[in-house]
């Protein structure tokens, strides 16, 4: 039975989950590597009205569907193959189109909630928590949500306020104390992915 690796990647919104993902995805230098993103996994709002959605408090656990990136991570850990969802931020609806992903040997999860979520946390082999100082969150935040996602700079600044730093310092920041590892600096901490590339090498090794 071929042995998979299942990775939690959680800290605040900015805080460089992404790049550490990818630095791990490049730096083990296997075929057999995946990234799943917990915002795929958001509900779908398309049947609420337009500026109904664009208020909606997605920093919050509600607002993902936990039960679907659970079942789909429970079938890629037994090497099945999963349509996973895929969300438009614009117009905050999740697609029609979904993505498949092939059974992989390295399955990396990330997300801001993805150490609150207990079950979820069963499920992984690794835990990591990428730790920002929240200035640079909040600058990487902004850059994203205007060039990336269409939104105004007002809006994006109104968000962080009223929902984004709240809702971090509520689930997200207390979720710390469940990682195996804390990362500062994210994916530019040459030295923490090295580690972990080394770990994961040995896992994989060690279960044949």
């Amino acid at each position: 039975m071929v042995k998979r690796i299942v990775i939690g990647i959680a800290g605040g919104s900015g805080s460089g989950k992404t790049s550490v993902a990818k630095a791990l995805l490049k730096n083990l230098n296997l075929s057999g590597v995946v990234i799943i993103e917990q915002d795929w996994y958001y509900k779908d709002l398309s049947h609420r009205p337009q500026d109904e959605r664009s208020k909606w408090n997605f920093d919050h656990p509600d607002s993902v569907e936990f039960d679907l990136l659970i079942e789909d991570l429970i079938k890629m850990r037994a090497g099945e193959t999963v349509e996973v969802p895929q969300y438009d931020y614009v117009t905050h609806s999740r697609l029609a189109e979904t993505m498949t992903i092939e059974p992989q040997k390295v399955i990396i999860v990330e997300g801001i909630m993805v150490l609150y979520e207990p079950i979820l946390r069963e499920l992984l082999d690794i835990k990591i928590f990428v730790d920002t100082d929240k200035d640079i969150r909040f600058i990487r935040r902004l850059k994203r949500d205007i060039y990336e996602r269409g939104r105004a700079v007002n809006n994006v600044i109104d968000q962080y306020m009223q929902t984004v730093r709240p809702m971090h310092e509520t689930f997200v920041e207390p979720s710390k104390r469940f990682a195996d590892v804390i990362i500062p600096e994210g994916g530019k901490n040459k030295v923490a992915i090295d580690l972990f590339r080394t770990k994961i090498s040995t896992l994989l090794q060690d279960e044949g």
